[in-house]
């Protein structure tokens, strides 16, 4: 993929290693979604050049999206708007919430065990199952059972539901485990998670964006342009890094851990860019019927309210 950037996007491009049809999930989410989640495929095919995405590129990536129950379409006319599906919805606001609005919790020692009836799912349903409960954090015990502390049980019932898999999959929460102070907490962290290669994403997603960082806080002014580039690929590294990520309580996670630093640095990067990307977005994107609703109230109290430039 190529575009023309300046050359910190050109690196970011390359070394990111950005998938087309992950990439559109992301603008999906960060841009698509808090402006009614609906859009006509033509004007995504002009915002997505920006990014070194092609029309063909963006053709089969929201193909493919269609055909995992992400996105559906409406015809009018000659034209196509595309939007989110029910499941599609339910995964970006999940991932909304973990990326914009995390705040940890006090965490009461409890854990959520999923025991899932394998021999009565496919292949499929099996692998299925797994990725998305790992795109919620949970980790993997073997034979079917799945593990968090302190997961929302309400979003893990909505997935079941979206996959149809709500009648083979048993959830259970309770504490069933020694005092906190004891060892086996930290025992299911290592069985269930691998932290290391957790806390090497967040150390490469600092390394490829601390630059930049340094460089906006430095004074440093990008067109609007930029500005969305750059909150594209700012928000793509970090979900990538993220969505990974447990979430574990803090008491379960080694000293000094890279996600903390991490965070801040998405955010603190995220609050000098958004309000430029949102002129550049919205000035391209529309539906078959005309311009973007105005950002939801959801979208203005990310990081706890965004604060537009004076």
């Amino acid at each position: 993929m190529t575009a023309a950037t300046d050359p910190h996007i050109d690196r970011l491009l390359s070394s990111l290693n950005v998938k087309a049809r992950s990439l559109l999930m992301t603008v999906w989410g960060d841009a698509i979604a808090p402006h009614g989640g609906t859009v006509w495929l033509g004007s995504l095919i002009d915002l997505a050049a920006d990014l070194g995405l092609n029309e063909r590129l963006v053709r089969t990536s929201v193909f493919r999206l269609k055909q995992e129950n992400l996105l559906t379409s409406v015809q009018k006319g000659r034209r196509s708007d595309y939007t989110l599906t029910p499941s599609g919805r339910h995964r970006v606001e999940e991932a909304t919430r973990r990326i914009y609005n995390y705040q940890p919790e006090p965490w009461d020692g409890k854990w959520v065990f999923l025991f899932s009836e394998r021999r009565s799912m496919s292949d499929e349903q099996k692998r299925l199952l797994g990725l998305e409960l790992g795109w919620l954090g949970f980790g993997d015990l073997g034979a079917g059972i799945y593990a968090h502390p302190g997961a929302n049980t309400a979003a893990v019932s909505t997935l079941l539901q979206d996959l149809g898999l709500e009648p083979h999959v048993a959830i259970l929460s309770g504490e069933g485990l020694a005092p906190p102070e004891k060892t086996p907490q930290h025992i299911l962290v290592q069985k269930g998670w691998n932290l290391q290669q957790i806390e090497a994403g967040y150390t490469e997603f600092m390394d490829h964006f601390s630059g930049i960082g340094k460089a906006l806080i430095a004074g440093h002014q990008p067109d609007a342009r930029t500005c969305f580039l750059v909150r594209t690929l700012l928000v793509h590294g970090y979900r990538r890094a993220l969505l990974r990520d447990p979430m574990l309580p803090e008491r379960l996670l080694p000293q000094g851990w890279s996600g903390n630093r991490a965070r801040l640095l998405f955010r603190d990067i995220y609050l000098l860019v958004w309000e430029q990307a949102e002129q550049h977005l919205l000035n391209i994107l529309r539906t078959v019927d005309g311009d973007l609703p105005p950002a939801s109230a959801e979208f203005h109290a990310r990081f706890g309210g965004l604060k537009q430039a004076q």
